[in-house]
Formats: structure tokens, C-alpha cells, sequence
């Protein structure tokens, strides 16, 4: 031991790593990741090659589900045949033993020590098979499904108790994601791969027939209107919406009794889309004789003839139905942009003042760099809500006269034609629209993380 080691050990001082027990410590923690990932992707093609054959295997007429003696289906079927009364206490009871229950493993199955490990162990096993099994599968599918929920089971545990950080870390991180996962998975990922899947079918969903339904959103009337609609609506109202809401925020800021403005305006916002829709159908409205619409009593005043402003074609109709939702989000995008815009440091427009710059050359130069992040956001959220627009359309036309979109026409093709595949095209094509909004999204997020 040299004199340096020597005094470092006498001094209480750990001695100095050794480079090569390093790089063997390292070395050996990067097999062992190499092994459980390995055991993980080998878990993942099991359970896909057996969920595989238990949904193409050839089905059985006489097949009945089988339970533990009850499930969930037996469970809300019970409370359903209960009053209203009896049922709320009963949910809140369930529900609060549900999250008692995950509570208490996230707290104490992670723990170190004989009987935590085998709490871990029978958690991993014991609550795939009961939730797998409270769902009642078909009798010549409960093998499948137990050892679906087996190999999941075991593939937690054996990651859990190989994790770096610790047996238990994994097993309290899945866990505690686990209830929002789920609902996740059941209420958003696979209804959205099932309408993909769905819309390659016939209206009856037995029948593949390839992009005909994709064919017929793109020739059909109907759907050719759907769409073209709907692009012109997330060009055009965002734009409008927020070049309004902007001036709003710009020019009312500087008048006398500005809260009493804002409240004026942002009440448009507050009033639903039906609500709106039933408003303004009443100012396009035209009808022989006596005029009530405001524009057409206008018209008549100047000596001219009613017009029917909502069957005006080809596009007018559609435009004055985006005024609607213009008059209802203009509110929004004032709220937002007058908070940037009053965020904006004082200092940045004094100095641009005293460099000799007009009013307009500070709002542009100064004043809409500093509020980028606010118009981003409120273009994004309005044509967000141009895309799935529905409550106008739906009050206000139905859909006719060439002013059908997306979202009416996805309801429309499946409540009233009870076609289904063309139903799941169209909100197939919708999703396709909103990729490139998350898109711009993750774009100016990334610049702004890298300006700050």
C-alpha cells in the first residue's frame, strides 16, 4: 500500500477505486440489462403470439364466459337493479376500496424484507389473473388468458427484482401508473385502433373492402364536403379569431373601463355552441313576408329582397356559419393575449421608443415576438376546436347545402345510415388532420426550451 493509500486509510478515508473493479461493475450492470431486456421482449412475443391465437382460433357456438362467481359485468348489472340512492354509497365504497388497495402496495410492498418480497411476488401474479379473470372470458379462452396474465405477472416481477435501482422501484412505478394506463389504453388507444381497423370494413363491419370507404369520403358528396369544409375552417377561423382577439387585447387595453369591456366580450365565450348556433340562426333567418333575421330586415329596410344567407352556395354559407364560432373564441383570445401582452417588459418598449420607433413598429417588433408562445397557443386551441366542430352545423343547417364537416358527418354516417365504415373513415381522416397541429406544437415547445 503506498505512503498516500496508507494515510487516507489512517485518516478514515475510503480508499481510492479501483479503474478495473469499475469497469467490471460496469460491464456486469450492462449485461444484466442486456438479460432482462432480453427476458422482457421474449415475455412481449409470448403474450402477442398468444393473444394472436386466442382471437383466430376457430370459434366455438356453445362457448359460455367463465368467472370467479362474479365480475364486473355481475357487479354493475347488481347495482343497476338498486335505487339511485343505495347506488352512490356502493360505487363510493368500491372505488375507495380499489384505491385503499393500490395505496397500500405503493407503500408497503416496495419495502425491503422477506414478507415484502413475497408481497411483491403475489401482487405480480394475483392481480393480472383477478382482472383478467373479472372480465369474464369465453370458456375455450381461459387458458389463453391466464397465461397471458402468468407471463405478464412474471415479467414484472423478474424486472422488478433485477431493477437498478432497487427490488420494489419498478413494481411502485407501475403500479402507481397502472389505473391511469389502463383507462388510457381502454378509453383512447384501442378505440382508436379499432375505428382504423374499422374503417377497411362495410357498414356492417363484417365485409373488408379495402379504402373503398376512404374512396367514397374523397368522391362522395358528402364526405368531399366534409373535407373541404373542415380545411377551410382550421385555415380561416384560427387566423380570424386571433387577428380580432389581438386587437381586442391591443386597443382595449388602452381605453377607459377595460374590465367592463372584457367582461363584454369574454361573454360570447361563456354561451354554448348550441346556444350560439340558435342566435345567429335567428339573425340569417329568412322567411316570405316579414322579415325577424336582423340582416334580411336590414336588406328589406334598403328596399332590396330577402336572402336565404344559409343556402348560399358554393362556400358563403360556410362562411357565414364560421362567423358563429369567430364570435364565440374571439372572447378566449382576448383573455390571453391581453395577459401576454401586458407581460411584456416595459423597459423593452421604452427602449424602443426612444430609438425613434412609431406604434406599429413597436407592437411588431417588440410586442408580437414577446407574445409568440400566447399566439401559438391560442391558434392551436381554436383549431383544435374548428376540427371537431359539430353543435354549429348541426343547430344551424344540418349539414346541408354543401356545409356538412368532418365531426357532423362522422355522427351523421353512423346515427342516421347506421354505416359504420364510412363513419370510421371520416374520423379516421380527422385524426390525420390534427397530426400536423401536435406536430407545430412539439415544434414551438423545443424552440422555446431553447430560447430559455
Amino acid at each position: 500500500m503506498s505512503d498516500t493509500t496508507k494515510t487516507r486509510v489512517e485518516a478514515g478515508a475510503a480508499p481510492p477505486l479501483d479503474e478495473h473493479s469499475a469497469e467490471a461493475r460496469a460491464a456486469a450492470n450492462a449485461k444484466r440489462t442486456r438479460t432482462t431486456a432480453l427476458v422482457l421482449v421474449v415475455a412481449a412475443i409470448l403474450v402477442v403470439a398468444l393473444f394472436l391465437f386466442m382471437v383466430t382460433r376457430a370459434p366455438v357456438d356453445d362457448a359460455r364466459p367463465v368467472s370467479l362467481g362474479f365480475s364486473l359485468n355481475s357487479f354493475f348489472r347488481w347495482i343497476g337493479g338498486l335505487g339511485p340512492l343505495v347506488q352512490i354509497p356502493i360505487v363510493l365504497i368500491a372505488f375507495g376500496a380499489v384505491v385503499g388497495l393500490i395505496l397500500l402496495l405503493i407503500e408497503y410492498a416496495p419495502r425491503s424484507g422477506r414478507g415484502y418480497f413475497w408481497l411483491r411476488l403475489i401482487a405480480c401474479f394475483a392481480i393480472p389473473v383477478l382482472a383478467f379473470m373479472l372480465l369474464r372470458p369465453y370458456q375455450n379462452a381461459v387458458i389463453y388468458v391466464l397465461l397471458i396474465a402468468v407471463i405478464l405477472g412474471g415479467a414484472l416481477f423478474y424486472a422488478d427484482y433485477r431493477s437498478r435501482q432497487g427490488a420494489g422501484f419498478l413494481f411502485q412505478l407501475v403500479i402507481f401508473a397502472a389505473p391511469a394506463s389502463i383507462l388510457l389504453l381502454i378509453g383512447l388507444i384501442y378505440p382508436a385502433i379499432a375505428t382504423i381497423v374499422q374503417s377497411f370494413f362495410d357498414k356492417t363491419g363484417k365485409e373488408f373492402v379495402g379504402l373503398e370507404n376512404y374512396i367514397w369520403t374523397f368522391t362522395n358528396p358528402e364526405g368531399f364536403w366534409s373535407v373541404i369544409n373542415t380545411v377551410i375552417w382550421v385555415l380561416v377561423v384560427p387566423a380570424v379569431a386571433t387577428i380580432i382577439g389581438l386587437a381586442y387585447a391591443v386597443f382595449i387595453d388602452r381605453a377607459r373601463g377595460e374590465k367592463f369591456l372584457k367582461v363584454l366580450i369574454f361573454m360570447t365565450f361563456a354561451i354554448s355552441f348550441v346556444g350560439a348556433g340558435i342566435i345567429w340562426k335567428l339573425t340569417y333567418d329568412y322567411r316570405q313576408g316579414e322579415q325577424i333575421g336582423i340582416l334580411n330586415a336590414i336588406v328589406v329596410a334598403f328596399g332590396g329582397e330577402p336572402v336565404s344567407w344559409l343556402a348560399v352556395q358554393p362556400l358563403i354559407n360556410t362562411f357565414f356559419l364560421m362567423v358563429v364560432f369567430i364570435w364565440s373564441q374571439t372572447g378566449l383570445a382576448m383573455v390571453i393575449l391581453s395577459a401576454a401582452v401586458k407581460a411584456v417588459p416595459i423597459e423593452q418598449m421604452e427602449a424602443a421608443s426612444l430609438d425613434g420607433t412609431n406604434a406599429w413598429q413597436r407592437f411588431r417588433n417588440v410586442t408580437l415576438p414577446g407574445i409568440r408562445a400566447a399566439v401559438v397557443v391560442v391558434v392551436t386551441t381554436i383549431a383544435i376546436g374548428a376540427l371537431k366542430i359539430y353543435d354549429v352545423v348541426a343547430v344551424m343547417t344540418g349539414g346541408r347545402s354543401d356545409t356538412t364537416v368532418l365531426a357532423f358527418e362522422m355522427v351523421n354516417q353512423q346515427q342516421r345510415f347506421q354505416s359504420y365504415g364510412h363513419s370510421a373513415a371520416l374520423a379516421v381522416v380527422l385524426f390525420i388532420f390534427v397530426i400536423p397541429l401536435i406536430v407545430f406544437n412539439v415544434v414551438q415547445i423545443r424552440k422555446q426550451r431553447e430560447i430559455r
